[in-house]
């Protein structure tokens, strides 16, 4: 089942996971560097609302989690490259 449902969310979720760095398997979760869903927005040519939208649905499914920060789980590694 594809998770995604539109390219401006695969561009989110690759996004996120440059920014956490992840090129290795079985990582833990990361937390990445503060940024703004503005500047989110702007980096996969969207709109702040719609990486909220994102952000929260990313949430939901337990891609990401806040926790002092952004934190970015390996599931979310998992469905881009099964994407």
């Amino acid at each position: 089942m594809d998770q995604f449902f539109n390219s401006a969310e695969k561009r989110l979720a690759r996004t996120l996971l440059l920014l956490g760095n992840y090129s290795a398997t079985n990582q833990p979760a990361k937390k990445l560097p503060k940024i703004s869903q503005e500047m989110l927005a702007d980096m996969i040519g969207t709109t702040r609302s719609r990486v909220d939208l994102f952000m929260n649905k990313f949430r939901k499914l337990r891609f990401i989690h806040y926790n002092g920060g952004l934190q970015v789980n390996q599931s979310l590694r998992s469905v881009v490259l099964h994407n």
